[in-house]
């Protein structure tokens, strides 16, 4: 398989992924940003969310920075996150992995973003700072 290099746009919000109930409904204290992510299973129901609001009593880690994949990725791509995940192996970086239809978000803990770009780039990866979406909402 031939090595692919990807656009990589970081996000600038402090983010946390939040471990709640199964079940259970979202808090009001859960915020978006450039990602909010609501994730159930039998087992948990998993936020993705700003880490501003989060209660320090909740189970969650933090804080974390997102980076994504520029898209949209053609959903028959193969090798993305394995092109992207192995230099942060080699960096021993512990990752969350989140895909959407358009693309795929890699989170990392804040102490380590910086590394991670720089492992990214030394693949030939561009990182840049994300450019907030003009899109309307609705």
């Amino acid at each position: 398989m031939t090595a692919r290099t990807h656009e990589i746009e970081q996000f600038p919000e402090t983010l946390a992924v939040v471990r709640l109930a199964p079940g259970a409904e979202i808090p009001e204290w859960a915020e978006s940003s450039s990602i909010f992510s609501i994730t159930a299973t039998g087992d948990e129901t998993s936020l993705v969310c700003a880490a501003r609001s989060v209660p320090t009593k909740s189970v969650h880690r933090g804080p974390l920075t997102a980076f994504a994949v520029k898209g949209p990725l053609d959903l028959d791509l193969v090798g993305v996150l394995h092109g992207l995940l192995g230099p942060l192996v080699e960096e021993e970086v512990s990752v969350l992995t989140l895909s959407t239809y358009d693309t795929d978000w890699i989170l990392v803990a804040r102490d380590d973003a910086e590394r991670v770009a720089e492992a990214w780039r030394r693949q030939g990866h561009t990182v840049a700072p994300a450019v907030p979406s003009r899109k309307k909402k609705s």
